[in-house]
């Protein structure tokens, strides 16, 4: 049985259970006040005055006056006598939108991703509003679990160095596929989309530097203290331009162009073939790759041709990949066992 609670519900809290509750009565069509009550974690005498409160409210008819049919309305008798709901007459609720078990279920895996992170660990509204979602949804969502990703890991270890004020040290492999071992003084992690990037001075660089968390392995959290790095301007985005940046034109749908904003050079463009062309600003054309991959059929690099060439040899090597698995299905005997 859910557990009571011992203060009332705040405004938004009632509105959102309300929003549950009627749904769920009509579902149920007969069900006891102690049930009602045990399903929401609420009080019996807190279910009554729900209930009554539904019966005073509706939508006036043509006339702008409430007339009985404008009004929900309940077995009285049952409720009053055998502390029993049953709505004889309801309004305006069958047009409702309600999430269905799936969508619920989607939802609350994502609150499961953001309670398992140690800054969300044990809160309690996630925990609430997971609940509501389960109690509000048009059946039981499925049961699911959130596995934990190697960059998980390296955020635990990250999240403890900030913590303590300690430098760590790690392997780190850059959009280029150039592997390093770097020693950095972790300052700030920032979430950018699906992924997680941890900026901190990099001893190796000598600068503060932007990491990508699932680039990084074998973290070591080190005794060494960080340093003071006060004279260091820590940039409150991710992204920071430099003169070293490359300018790509790209055509892009209209529709992807807020997904771009941490790359737009200007705000400058102008519509080509139903397209918008645009100039980005990257680091290095390698940065296209998972830009373009992202974004699949919805960019389209014009220039410069370094640019295009990388792109394209990029996914030719995706296409070889695949055709060579192919052939390989296709073609038994080729794995040493002895056939021609």
């Amino acid at each position: 049985m859910a557990a009571r609670r011992a203060r009332p519900l705040k405004a938004p809290d009632k509105l959102v259970f309300l929003l549950s509750f009627v749904p769920y009565l009509l579902e149920q069509r007969v069900v006891a006040v102690s049930e009602a009550a045990a399903h929401f974690g609420m009080t019996d005498d807190e279910i009554r005055d729900a209930v009554r409160l539904i019966a005073t409210s509706g939508l006036p008819g043509s006339t702008g006056t409430y007339q009985p049919n404008d009004l929900f309305d309940i077995d009285w008798d049952s409720f009053e006598d055998d502390d029993v709901i049953v709505i004889v007459h309801h309004v305006a609720i069958d047009d409702a939108p309600r999430l269905s078990a799936r969508e619920a279920a989607a939802l609350i895996a994502g609150l499961q991703y953001l309670s398992a992170s140690p800054e969300n660990a044990g809160s309690a509204s996630l925990a609430s509003l997971m609940a509501k979602l389960t109690a509000g949804a048009s059946a039981t969502p499925s049961r699911l679990a959130v596995a934990e990703t190697e960059a998980d890991a390296s955020l635990a270890v990250i999240r403890q160095a900030v913590a303590v004020g300690r430098q760590i040290e790690f392997d780190y492999l850059n959009a280029r596929g150039v592997a390093s071992r770097r020693r950095a003084d972790p300052l700030r992690i920032i979430s950018q989309d699906a992924d997680w990037y941890l900026q901190a001075y990099c001893h190796t660089r000598e600068d503060v530097r932007n990491f990508r968390v699932d680039r990084m392995s074998a973290l070591v959290l080190t005794d060494e203290p960080v340093g003071d790095h006060s004279q260091h301007v820590v940039p409150d985005t991710l992204f920071q331009r430099s003169d070293s940046d490359l300018d790509v034109v790209v055509d892009v749908s209209p529709s992807t162009l807020p997904l771009l904003a941490d790359y737009l050079a200007d705000s400058r463009t102008h519509e080509v073939g139903g397209r918008l062309r645009v100039t980005l600003r990257l680091a290095h054309v390698h940065g296209l790759k998972r830009l373009v991959a992202g974004l699949p059929g919805l960019v389209t690099v014009v220039s410069p041709p370094e640019a295009r060439a990388a792109v394209a040899e990029w996914a030719e090597a995706g296409l070889d990949a695949y055709r060579g698995r192919d052939a390989s299905a296709e073609t038994p005997g080729t794995a040493g066992d002895g056939e021609p």
